[in-house]
Order: structure tokens, then sequence, then C-alpha cells
């Protein structure tokens, strides 16, 4: 019987996940080509064809259905062994950082699964914005960060990328006016970067509603249905929603976030950075 896989798995999950080979191929950083061969390997090794022509794109089988939970519950107890081995003797510091978009989903769920496995291992966390953040680790206040990435840095051992989308009030704006109202962080912002840059090049008229030095500013503009604003689908809850195409908004690109490990960290650190290079990636809406 020939076994399953986990990097097989895991590029499965990432097209179940996107809905896309495309999006998938981005998630887990290997060209089309090669996840369409690693996904032609899994239906080898199942016996069945796991994906079928669905629209313009593909869809999944009832294998495909079947397979997804397994291959969940089998990365689950990968995960599970990987951590408990690695934290059976560990000992120390973990001082991690990280941008709100994580704090908030994502990351809570792994720092809980890395305090079990390392009991003896403190974690010290900070939640800031991209820049200060890569400050503190070049300066060694931070062991680790997930920041906004805007160029490969040779620190980082993981590479995270989301579709950027625009977000509004699930009520929508409170009003319709001919400038389209925005709530962005202050500058520098990668998101505001390229939401004005997308606009710009539409030649849509905007104003900039409201601004704020954090998401929760941002997050009370756009429930009000003051502004919409860009971001991911992490910010996509508690009565946020994706804009409805009438509203004619730009094509964006895609965000990509980095998970930097600081030149001699420790053995613990580089732990917590392998999990969430492998498991930090967002279900659902994701690159």
């Amino acid at each position: 019987m020939e076994t399953l896989d986990p990097d097989l798995l895991k590029t499965f999950l990432a097209f179940v996940d996107s809905g896309s080979l495309a999006q998938a191929a981005s998630s887990v950083g290997r060209s089309p080509s090669a996840v369409t061969a690693q996904m032609q390997r899994l239906e080898e090794i199942v016996g069945e064809p796991l994906l079928a022509p669905q629209g313009r794109g593909r869809g999944l089988t009832k294998a495909g259905e079947d397979l997804v939970g397994h291959a969940r519950r089998i990365l689950a107890a990968h995960r599970e062994a990987w951590l408990a081995l690695k934290g059976a003797r560990a000992a120390g510091r973990v001082a991690i950082g990280t941008t709100q978009d994580f704090a908030d989903s994502g990351l809570p769920d792994l720092l809980r699964a890395f305090a079990v496995s390392h009991p003896r291992v403190r974690i010290e966390l900070r939640v800031g914005r991209s820049a200060e953040l890569a400050q503190a680790l070049q300066s060694g206040g931070l062991d680790l960060a997930i920041v906004m990435r805007q160029a490969a840095t040779p620190d980082e051992v993981g590479v995270l990328r989301e579709p950027m989308i625009w977000l509004c009030s699930q009520m929508g704006l409170a009003s319709r006016q001919e400038e389209l109202p925005l709530a962005l962080l202050d500058p520098y912002c990668g998101f505001r970067e390229a939401a004005l840059a997308a606009l710009d090049t539409a030649g849509r008229r905007y104003r900039i509603a409201a601004g704020s030095a954090s998401l929760a500013g941002l997050r009370t503009a756009v429930n009000a249905g003051v502004a919409l604003t860009l971001r991911t689908a992490r910010f996509a809850h508690s009565g946020i929603v994706e804009a409805p195409r009438e509203l004619g908004l730009p094509q964006v690109p895609m965000a990509e976030f980095a998970i930097r490990l600081r030149a001699g960290a420790g053995g613990p650190a580089a732990d917590l950075a392998a999990l969430l290079s492998g498991d930090l990636a967002l279900p659902g809406l994701r690159g």
C-alpha cells in the first residue's frame, strides 16, 4: 500500500481552500506545472481522479471530497507528533512579533499548540505594524516576526500569499458618493499603497474618509458604512464582508507576508517559525 505524502496533501488542501491550481501554486511556493504534477501523483496513489473540470476551472470529484477530511487529520497528526518530539526537551524564551492581521486570525491556535508541546518555553508576544516589528527583529528585541513583505530578505523562512480584497460593511456604504470613500492605515502601509495605486491606474475618484494607526480604527469606519478598505479575508468578520461587484472596484495584487527568523535565534524560535510557515495560511480565500 502506498502512503499519502504529507507534501502532496498540503498542496491538495491548498487547492481546496483557494479554489484554483494557480492560487494553490502561489500558496505552496511552487510553479503551476509542479502543482499539477503533484495532483496527478496523488491521484495515482489514491487510484481515482480527485479533480474534474468545473466551469472555467476545476472542482473536486466525490473521491476528492472524501479525501479532504482525511488529509486534514493526517496533517494534524503529523504536526502534533513533530511538535511533541521537538518540544520535549526545549526550554528558553521566544519573542514573536506579528501584525494585527494574524493576531486576530490563525496565530492564537498555533501559539496554543506550541505552548502545549513546549511547556518549558516562555512565549512573549508583541503586536504592531510591520516597520516597527522589522526594526525590533533587527535590533534583537524579537526572535521571530510576521510582517508584510516588501522584498525578499535573508532572514525570511516562509512566505504567505493571500489575495487582497475590497471590504465593506455587510449593510453596504451608508451613502453613495461620486468619490469612493476609503478607510486606510496611516503611511507607510502596503495595503494603502496598493489601494491608491489600483484606483489611480483605473482612473477612479476617491477620498480618504478615515485614517487610523490601527486596524481597530479601520474596523469602526468600515462597520459604520463610512468607508471601505483593502485588506485580506482575515479582516472579513464581525459585520465586514467582501465589497459587491456592482461597485466596480479595480483588481488588486496578492498580499505577501514574510515569516522572518533572527539570525542566531534559538531552536524553539526555529521550531515555531517552521510551524507557522506550514500552518498559518488562511483557509478559504487565500493565495
